[in-house]
């Protein structure tokens, strides 16, 4: 799969590098029905990898991104609609946008009502969300996709404790129980925050994750995926605002203290990696064909059926396509 997902981004059409990259980027957001504002398209570039890590590619300012966008090489692909540019004929996708955006606005209340209670579990230290939820672009069946950093050395105590937390609140996603569910598939390590999977579909979802709980760890994230840079040259460590944030309290902080005494002897980690790491070898999941799995100390990350693939293929099918129109 990694092999797969780091093949060049094809570089095609008669057109100077800036629009290049602005329409691979429009097109890869249209395999995500995602139709993009000007800042978007600038935020969120993908880097022309033919051209390399060039310093001009790196001066591309919003404004050159707006004027850009209206160059007719560009408006032969490109429409725009109420501030959204979108491939022509997916007008469409600007209302759905503007609905997800109120259904992610709903979920998002419920994962902040999780994560309260989440806080207060022993080794947690952070939690970001990703996904459509992340993006703003969940629909009414969206489960709610989190990541989460527990302390180095505990991580199948957290994951556990996480889990149980999470089931007996009625809001992890098991079986057919999906919609509004927390899907608790990736957890790293305080030392482990750098992505392993670094390919062109992990440079969105991770530049943008949004923190929820552990604002310092979140930062540390953000600096050690760097490495975002290399497919979206205006990643940056953001400023975000901490209201958007759920609060660790003097209280919270105690109670994960308390627990973190009563729960890090070193024989219960180990005898909870034992078990869970037999649960996951015999899981039918963990050897199906294109998984995603990894276990171990420092990384519990669970994803049968990984959308990166597909979502690549669908992208490079497109391009394809619109450069023999």
């Amino acid at each position: 799969m990694q092999e797969k997902l780091d093949r060049k981004i094809p570089v095609i059409f008669r057109m100077n590098d800036l629009s290049k990259n602005i329409l691979s980027t429009i097109v890869y957001y249209d395999c995500l029905d995602y139709p993009m504002t000007a800042f978007e398209v600038w935020k969120y570039l993908i880097r022309n990898q033919e051209a390399g890590n060039s310093d001009q590619e790196e001066k591309n300012s919003l404004l050159d991104i707006m004027n850009c966008l209206e160059k007719d090489d560009l408006k032969k692909f490109v429409e725009e609609y109420r501030g959204f540019y979108f491939l022509k004929g997916r007008r469409d996708l600007v209302e759905k946008r503007l609905e997800n955006n109120k259904i992610s606005e709903e979920k998002l209340k419920i994962i902040r009502r999780v994560v309260w209670f989440l806080r207060f579990v022993p080794f947690m230290r952070m939690v970001a969300i990703t996904g459509r939820v992340a993006m703003k672009n969940a629909e009414k069946s969206s489960d709610l996709d989190l990541l989460i950093v527990l302390k180095h050395g505990h991580i199948f105590t957290g994951r556990i404790l996480a889990t149980l937390l999470v089931h007996l609140l009625g809001k992890r996603r098991y079986g057919k129980k999906i919609k509004d569910r927390i899907c608790l598939n990736y957890f790293i390590t305080t030392k482990s925050l750098e992505i392993s999977s670094q390919d062109l579909f992990s440079s969105s979802e991770y530049f943008f994750a949004r923190p929820v709980f552990g604002f310092k760890v979140f930062r540390k994230f953000q600096m050690k995926n760097g490495w975002i840079k290399n497919y979206r040259p205006n990643y940056n460590v953001s400023d975000l605002a901490e209201r958007c944030l759920v609060k660790d309290s003097f209280f919270s902080k105690k109670i994960r203290k308390v627990g973190e005494k009563i729960f890090g002897w070193e024989f219960l980690e180990n005898m909870l990696k034992k078990w869970q790491m037999k649960r996951i070898a015999k899981d039918p999941r963990t050897h199906k064909n294109g998984s995603m799995v990894e276990a171990g100390d420092e990384a519990l990350i669970f994803l049968p059926e990984p959308q990166g693939p597909e979502v690549f293929e669908k992208f490079q099918r497109k391009m394809e396509e619109l450069n023999r129109t």
